[in-house]
């Protein structure tokens, strides 16, 4: 680390010079600007560029499915504005997958086609976003739908199981937002300071995201079993799940609390009882599977899946309790 001493100058301006090798390194000659982004007790200097659209251009030659589809989705989480993709030409079939990836993420719209290129443009400007915002969401959806999850297996309904299914695609183009402000957030100090949060937190919430889109995948998982029962669930084992989602849900309630806590000491108690839960369910979980060894062996199989989901589920929300204490912890100064 280099260290320079801060000088007074014209009795009231504090002033520092930047180390030359940075300058030449960056262009910063005399006469440019430069920016300072206040982040977490530290002061970030940055040049000062005319405002460029960042372009991203891939070569999707050969590529197909979901290795495609998961090329767009990667780009657009590493932050281009325009995304460029380009072959010899470009298929039917891969025109449909760039469509499909298009309308699963937040933001994008197409704006060139022909024969050999694809043009894709984010419309919405990152100081428009909000992680926070996006992490509560995923929140309400993911625990709304572990609820509805269960409400489809005790009544055998299809169509709140496809229901369930479809808003984990919601919970996905959340995810996708969050990681892509999360990892602008990273490259770009203007970026953390236009999204109101410091990179700490936006690490804290990106890694909360995570457990709330698997608590969603989970979701999806149990109306999946719903579909595959071939007879109801017995009354008893129903009613045990029922409160085994309850409990699951408490937990990622109190721990999500704890995440946006603004009182530390609050956001501890919170965090620790979230955790202690957690120790609790593994009792819960082992008197349901006594109850499934009484079941036919295809229905316990499939129920048992259910069983792990739910506890799964709320070991994901412990997780995000472990988070929250980590939020809340002191920091040593830079």
């Amino acid at each position: 680390m280099e260290r320079r001493k801060v000088q007074v100058t014209g009795g009231s301006t504090f002033t520092v010079s930047i180390p030359k090798d940075w300058a030449r390194d960056h262009d910063v000659a005399a006469g440019d600007e430069v920016g300072f982004h206040p982040d977490s007790g530290s002061l970030l200097l940055t040049p000062v560029a005319d405002a460029e659209t960042e372009e991203g251009t891939l070569d999707v030659s050969g590529m197909a499915g979901d290795e495609l589809m998961r090329a767009v989705m990667t780009m657009y989480v590493s932050g281009f504005d325009v995304l460029a993709l380009e072959g010899d030409r470009i298929t039917a079939d891969q025109r449909r997958v760039i469509r499909n990836a298009t309308q699963g993420l937040v933001g994008l719209e197409v704006l060139e086609e022909t024969g050999d290129r694809v043009v894709i443009q984010d419309l919405l400007d990152s100081s428009e976003l909000s992680i926070h915002n996006a992490v509560r969401r995923m929140h309400l959806i993911s625990v709304s739908m572990l609820g509805d999850a269960l409400e489809a297996l005790r009544d055998r309904d299809p169509d709140i199981a496809r229901d369930v299914t479809e808003r984990d695609d919601d919970v996905d183009r959340l995810w996708y937002v969050v990681s892509r402000i999360f990892r602008g957030a990273l490259r770009s100090p203007k970026i953390a300071q236009e999204i109101g949060v410091s990179r700490e937190t936006a690490f804290d919430y990106h890694s909360s995201a995570r457990q709330l889109e698997r608590v969603a995948d989970h979701a999806a998982k149990i109306s999946n079993v719903t579909r595959d029962l071939e007879s109801d669930v017995p009354a008893e084992v129903v009613d045990a799940l029922a409160e085994l989602q309850s409990d699951a849900a408490d937990i990622i309630e109190t721990a999500m609390e704890a995440l946006f806590a603004e009182d530390a000491d609050e956001a501890t108690r919170l965090a620790n009882a979230a955790r202690a839960d957690v120790r609790a369910i593994d009792e819960h979980t082992r008197t349901i599977d006594d109850l499934l060894h009484d079941l036919d062996p295809h229905q316990a199989q499939h129920l048992g899946l259910v069983v792990d989901s739910l506890s799964r589920s709320a070991d994901y929300g412990g997780n995000i309790a472990e988070t929250a204490l980590q939020k809340a912890a002191p920091t040593p100064g830079p």
